[in-house]
């Protein structure tokens, strides 16, 4: 039988978390991830804040498609997306990307983007930070993100913090796209989160573009690969992937690093993408694991925190 272990995350997390983030491979994740074609526009802020939508919205599924994919719409806008944006061709949105399509998202859905994108910056000449700004009020620092996400989340559904006639009403499911933290059941919004770390995070591989969004506040983007990882490292109990837990992950990261508390989101997603996490003791891949002695399946067993080898069948 293992031994019994404490709750809550062990001591070493902080620096064992360090130690992967300083020996990850990020040559070979990198080009799989949909911020390599937002680095592209780096020097463009507009430009790269229209990518970034478009490959956030996208970001769901395997990576292989989603590149594949991200690529093929990408193509389709140009090597100018500020340009496409301010002179789209509005009455062509339902068209303009056909027959594209990634999993359930269609071409009239990304075409109302661009549209709604361009009825956002008449709206907000500073941008989507501008609007996310707005909704980002109040004293609480979570609960002010969490408006800053809320009001991302508006002007994306509707152009607008308000929601205003317009000639073009959206498709089918295309609100649906872009969830708030404030609706009924607080979903997670990790399509949302993952834009705004790529704005505002200042350290690589992230862009820095929003420089007044603090990194202190952005919260953790929870696709399945990190919220499995952040279960089993103990700084989540929760069995649902909403809004709390979100907050709650976050909050245990942040005591780790109150400047930069995602700074290891890149990291942990990925090393579940690759299989660098088998999901199962596998001596063989944890066996080199950095965060191992911090991870449930390993914690109190033969390998595991003041184990002495790999765990026998």
């Amino acid at each position: 039988m293992p031994s019994p272990v404490p709750r809550g995350p062990a001591p070493t997390l902080g620096e064992d978390l360090r130690a992967l983030e300083r020996d990850f491979p990020y040559p070979r994740s990198l080009p799989t991830d949909p911020l390599a074609q937002v680095q592209r526009y780096r020097r463009d802020a507009r430009s790269a804040e229209i990518v970034g939508v478009l490959a956030s919205t996208v970001a769901v599924g395997h990576v292989k498609t989603i590149q594949q994919d991200l690529a093929s719409l990408l193509a389709r806008v140009g090597p100018d997306p500020r340009g496409l944006v301010e002179a789209f061709p509005r009455r062509m949105w339902r068209t303009f990307f056909h027959p594209w399509r990634h999993r359930w998202i269609r071409a009239d859905q990304m075409g109302m983007l661009l549209l709604r994108l361009g009825e956002a910056y008449e709206n907000y000449p500073g941008g989507l930070e501008e609007a996310f700004r707005e909704g980002a009020e109040g004293s609480d620092p979570t609960e002010r993100f969490a408006g800053g996400i809320d009001a991302l989340s508006r002007v994306l559904r509707y152009g607008s913090l308000r929601e205003t006639s317009s000639l073009y009403e959206p498709p089918p499911g295309y609100t649906a796209l872009f969830p708030s933290p404030r609706a009924p059941g607080r979903p997670a919004c990790k399509r949302e989160l993952l834009f705004v770390r790529w704005m505002v995070r200042r350290e690589a591989p992230d862009l820095g573009l929003w420089r007044g969004v603090d990194p202190a506040e952005l919260h953790i983007p929870l696709d399945t690969h990190v919220y499995w990882i952040a279960r089993h490292l103990r700084l989540t109990a929760r069995r649902t992937r909403n809004w709390p837990t979100v907050v709650e992950i976050t909050e245990g990261l942040r005591r780790l690093d109150p400047s930069d508390p995602i700074r290891f989101d890149f990291v942990l997603a990925h090393t579940g993408i690759s299989g660098d996490c088998p999901k199962q003791r596998d001596w063989e891949i944890c066996g080199r694991c950095r965060v191992r002695p911090d991870c449930d399946l390993w914690r109190g067993r033969p390998g595991g925190a003041g184990g002495a080898g790999p765990l026998r069948a």
